[in-house]
């Protein structure tokens, strides 16, 4: 078992100019407002940052778990014996390159992303615009909405492979596909992503992200403390469709309920903890499988100490 004081005292000797907390709750860097305490959470600034951090990490035998903004996470309520590293505003610079491409640190945010590219007259990413989360998440799981996703931009990922070795692979190579790729199973850890936009008119663009917004407002409880979309779509059908067709809407336990306002979204209504959503999610499934023979995948990531 890792003694992470000890560690945490040898990474700040080692990266004095890094920041890095101790016993920092995860319940902060979650979109669900659930999760206690980090052993060490590190928020590296910087590609080389990064790899320093993490090849110091290898040689002591410490295997992190990177995060970004902790939109698809269900972390456990008790203490969490792991070391993290946040991927966010300190890995955020962009810059074009070229007419049309971009070439962005894995730590800016969807929102932030598309929105500076819609100010550069540059078309493509009106569908993140409204996806939460950072640029790595969206390249490490395909995210996408409304008919895009990142395999249609993306060019190519930068990132430390599982020995910290600097790598580079086009989009064609990333295996690309519904909430999946490469990355998604792997120990390593992107860095920076290529884009390639299209040019196109500035406030076509907003215009466009307006009415993309407008309609997740309506259609979606983003008043709530949740991770997304919970599970993952089926083959041949949509899990929300499955969920409210077994009655399931609105259903609660605990602090933990399927929204009202979209089946597909399990919210925290007010102090809900790890094992109301856990028991929640247990149960959809449970209740779907049995209605219809389709076993439901989460799409969430549940991170606890296991």
């Amino acid at each position: 078992m890792e003694d992470f004081a000890l560690i945490a005292r040898e990474i700040k000797e080692y990266l004095p100019s890094l920041e890095l907390r101790e016993n920092e709750p995860m319940r902060n860097h979650c979109s669900f407002k659930i999760g206690g305490a980090a052993a060490a959470m590190a928020l590296p600034t910087s590609i080389g940052e990064t790899a320093g951090l993490c090849s110091f990490l290898r040689e002591k035998g410490v295997k992190p778990l990177v995060i970004g903004n902790g939109t698809n996470l269900l972390v456990t309520d008790e203490p969490l014996r792991r070391l993290m590293i946040k991927m966010s505003d300190g890995m955020s610079a962009m810059e074009r390159r070229g007419e049309s491409g971009i070439n962005a640190l894995c730590g800016i945010s969807l929102a932030k992303l598309a929105s500076e590219c819609a100010h550069l007259s540059l078309s493509g990413l009106e569908f993140a615009h409204g996806i939460p989360g950072t640029l790595g998440g969206a390249a490490c799981m395909n995210a996408g909405a409304y008919g895009g996703e990142m395999k249609q931009v993306l060019l190519s990922v930068t990132y430390l492979d599982e020995s910290i070795k600097l790598r580079e692979k086009s989009a064609e190579e990333l295996e690309l596909g519904y909430r999946h790729s490469i990355f998604s199973d792997s120990e390593a850890v992107i860095l920076s992503c290529e884009l390639e936009l299209l040019r196109g008119d500035e406030e076509e663009i907003l215009a466009r992200m307006r009415e993309l917004s407008e309609k997740r407002r309506a259609s979606q409880p983003l008043d709530k403390p949740s991770a997304g979309s919970t599970f993952k779509r089926p083959v041949g059908g949509y899990a929300a469709a499955l969920i409210e067709q077994a009655g399931l809407k609105g259903f609660t336990l605990g602090g933990a309920q399927v929204s009202e306002k979209h089946a597909g979204f399990v919210i925290n209504r007010g102090g809900a903890s790890f094992e109301d959503v856990i028991r929640l999610m247990d149960y959809i499934k449970e209740t779907v499988y049995k209605r219809t023979g389709i076993e439901l995948e989460p799409e969430v990531k549940i991170i606890d100490n296991g």
